[in-house]
């Protein structure tokens, strides 16, 4: 057997993990664009505050305290989450709601300012450097294909992959089955009519991104665990990924968002081992390109119609 079968193993399941953390991101930015028709540029940042949310509850509880660390794990996923809604909750009240009928130029432009924001408050608070996040789940499955032929599927990722699917598979059964998801794809159909029908519609919008900022507090957290680093500048890059996914797969839509971070992913980390690292980032938006060149609504959009 060459060595090709098992490299190739390797890197899908790299990529399928890393465009599992793309998924997350990307959900909130194709809620938020699906019910008010606005890309929430700071929702990157809100990942990194996740990620580093985890951290300061890693730092407090302390990884020699005899705990379980499924348990360690567990505490930074709930706190994040919760600190991170908190977050979302803000921006939507600060930078969106009051410009929510002004030109989407201006809420452009304050989501932007809002993003610099967080990225100065986090550099402030704890520091511009890179912080080393302790390895709590060190090792990894190892699957022999033949002599001298090892696939490694570390811990750390298989967690990001089975969390990440997990939280996709509820939140398709909550916005198609709850009071609160119905309201949610009404007014992603008709804000107008759904407000008429005595939908709260900015509880709605609210809770799309208090939503949307939980799934990448999550998304934060487990990265930050299975690379071992990060700093107040990781959301920047991330968040742009996670558009480039959203739009990929069709921005609003919900699964759309789920296969374009695979996708994003899996064709950045081949990229990187096939031809180099230097251009794993042109593939990713050669990709995106090339998908709206010929798809302009994405892979799974529909084309929106304009209502006279």
């Amino acid at each position: 057997m060459s060595d090709l079968l098992p490299q190739l193993l390797q890197q899908l399941f790299n990529g399928l993990s890393l465009g599992a953390i793309y998924a997350l991101i990307a959900i909130g930015y194709t809620m938020v664009y699906g019910i008010i028709g606005m890309i929430n540029f700071a929702h990157g940042d809100i990942y990194m505050i996740g990620a580093y949310v985890g951290l300061v509850t890693l730092s407090a509880v302390g990884t020699q305290s005899g705990l379980p660390i499924w348990f360690i794990i567990a505490l930074m996923l709930v706190v994040a989450v919760v600190i991170t809604g908190l977050y979302g909750f803000a921006v939507e009240q600060v930078a969106y709601k009051p410009l929510r009928g002004s030109p989407r130029l201006v809420a452009l432009i304050s989501a932007i300012g809002m993003s610099i924001f967080l990225q100065n408050w986090v550099a402030l608070g704890q520091g511009a450097r890179d912080m080393a996040v302790p390895a709590l789940l060190p090792g990894a499955f190892t699957f022999n294909l033949g002599e001298g032929f090892d696939v490694y599927i570390p811990y750390a990722r298989v967690l990001i992959i089975v969390v990440a699917v997990a939280l996709m598979i509820a939140l398709t059964l909550y916005i198609k089955h709850s009071r609160m998801g119905r309201a949610s794809r009404a007014c992603a159909q008709d804000m107008h009519m759904a407000n008429l029908l005595g939908i709260d519609t900015n509880r709605v919008i609210s809770f799309t991104f208090i939503l949307g900022a939980m799934l990448a507090a999550v998304g934060g957290v487990l990265i930050a665990l299975a690379v071992g680093k990060l700093n107040p500048f990781i959301g920047f890059i991330a968040g742009i990924k996670a558009f480039t996914a959203a739009v990929l797969g069709g921005i609003g839509s919900i699964p759309g968002a789920m296969l374009g971070g695979v996708v994003l992913g899996v064709a950045e980390t081949f990229a990187a081992a096939y031809i180099s690292s230097e251009y794993k980032d042109i593939v990713a938006f050669g990709l995106l390109v090339l998908i709206l060149l010929f798809r302009p609504t994405g892979l799974l959009g529909k084309p929106e119609v304009e209502k006279v």
